[in-house]
């Protein structure tokens, strides 16, 4: 019997986002796809550093001691890179022991056509190209942004945190503060605060680690000395009275975050200096300009306010 997928959380990540391969793009950028060639060929042996996404990729596997027999979660590598220069992230990963064992290696192309084929329910990519794509085609995507984040081997929690509009919900009511303002903004939600919106791109994302959190509970009724690992939190710059459409669209949608932060255009970055995300996904780089440098931050570009006037270049190879 083959290996069935759609019972996993399957999670796609081009070695951009897993690795640091700042050095190797700088060669293909200024030499060429020869001169990167060789370089990965030399540097066989040499481990990558970590990347944006590696903290969460590294908890996010360590959940399937839930089920060792039967894997929750599955990571799959989507690279540009060809399987010759792959190598080297497929031995930086058994380096690393991460449990990713597939992979998927494009010369040169876009790897993110193959999300639905296996069920995939996020794609992180440094690539911003690939990603805005993606996020065209209605794909879950995201762009990691900033340095790597130390990652605490004595901390086994893994902690997600979301922003709310064009993340978890479309950007809808975003597009009416656009256009009437705060107030407009305010008066449009209370009198909607009963009607869901619509879903976003990381919607069916939650749903999914919420299924691993009920694995979680599970676990924990059958062991009291359990420890839950996976906190989810809901990370926006609604406030009251706008709150209520975000806690009732939850409610709605049959997902759930352990907590809630209604800031009210208070910068994001004071909060997750406290709340330590290992990644945290939100649809405006502004917002993620004061986070990036010391949290693992992911833009989603989806919505009116990511519509690009022009194409944006291709970044990293990886």
């Amino acid at each position: 019997m083959g290996y069935e997928l759609e019972k996993r959380l399957v999670i796609g990540v081009a070695s951009s986002a897993l690795f640091d391969l700042a050095e190797a793009d700088t060669v293909f950028r200024e030499q060429g796809e020869e001169a990167y060639r060789a370089y990965q060929e030399q540097h066989l042996d040499d481990t990558l550093s970590t990347g944006v996404a590696f903290p969460f990729i590294r908890r996010l596997l360590s959940l399937n001691d839930l089920s060792p027999d039967d894997p929750l979660v599955e990571v799959i590598v989507l690279s540009r890179n060809d399987p010759d220069t792959g190598l080297r992230v497929m031995r930086s990963i058994q380096s690393h022991s991460l449990p990713i064992t597939r992979a998927i290696f494009m010369q040169g192309r876009s790897p993110y056509h193959f999300m639905p084929s296996l069920n995939m329910s996020l794609f992180l990519s440094a690539n911003e190209t690939d990603v805005r794509e993606a996020v065209a085609l209605g794909l879950p995507a995201g762009r990691v942004l900033g340095p790597a984040a130390a990652d605490e081997s004595n901390d086994q929690d893994l902690r997600i945190a979301f922003d709310f509009d064009g993340v978890l919900a479309d950007d809808a009511s975003e597009r009416i503060y656009q256009t009437d303002g705060i107030e407009g903004f305010r008066f449009h939600e209370t009198m909607n605060a009963a009607t869901p919106h619509d879903p976003g791109p990381l919607r069916d994302f939650l749903a999914n680690i919420n299924r691993l959190q009920q694995r979680e509970e599970e676990q924990r009724v059958k062991d009291p000395d359990y420890k839950i690992r996976v906190h989810v939190s809901l990370v926006t710059a609604r406030n009251a009275p706008a709150h209520e459409r975000a806690v009732r669209s939850l409610k709605d949608w049959g997902v759930t975050v352990n907590d809630a932060f209604f800031l009210g255009g208070i910068d994001k970055s004071t909060i997750m200096g406290v709340l330590k995300p290992h990644i945290f996904f939100d649809d405006q780089v502004s917002h993620l300009s004061g986070t990036f440098r010391s949290t693992p931050s992911v833009h989603v570009p989806f919505g009116k306010l990511n519509e690009p006037d022009t194409p944006p270049p291709a970044d990293d190879h990886g």
